[in-house]
């Protein structure tokens, strides 16, 4: 890994954490989830593990730690290896297809996320079910957070790969 690369990494960490925190008064609303697929989509898993590992853990640094953070590290370095497994499949893929694949990985995180209580008390579905308009939340808004993140980023890691691959 380049020099070039952990300093795009790092910026990114930054720019998700800090949109973590400045979005924290709404909900399963941030754009970490989406800039986490964006890793993946363009510089590959393993780039977007660490971000996700990077991300979770200074943000709730931040936001608070807890039992969940384990299970946010596990749903985003999940997310985050399967956007970089289907980069080949979706970098051709109109934008609107992004962003639904962006929204189901938002239920998706809400999905493992809902495991931190059967964890604790053995209770799935009743958390899961209460949790879903929260994740419908987080599906809107990573589908919100695609749009409008993936036409800079993708001409940003195509100057990246010009100079760089």
């Amino acid at each position: 890994m380049t020099s070039y690369k952990l300093t795009l990494l790092a910026s990114i960490a930054s720019l998700a954490v800090l949109g973590r925190y400045v979005f924290a008064f709404l909900p399963n609303v941030q754009p970490v989830t989406a800039l986490i697929i964006l890793c993946g989509f363009m510089l590959g898993p393993a780039s977007a593990v660490l971000l996700a590992i990077i991300v979770t853990f200074v943000s709730n640094m931040l936001l608070g730690m807890g039992i969940w953070t384990i299970w946010q590290l596990i749903s985003w370095v999940l997310i985050g290896v399967i956007s970089g497994l289907l980069r080949k499949q979706l970098s051709k893929a109109p934008l609107f297809l992004i962003a639904i694949y962006a929204a189901f990985c938002g239920y998706f995180y809400g999905l493992v996320i809902s495991l931190t209580n059967y964890q604790i008390s053995g209770h799935f579905w009743p958390y899961y079910l209460a949790g879903l308009p929260f994740d419908t939340q987080h599906a809107i808004g990573n589908a919100i957070f695609i749009m409008l993140f993936y036409p800079i980023f993708h001409y940003l890691f195509k100057q990246y790969e010009s100079k760089f691959l």
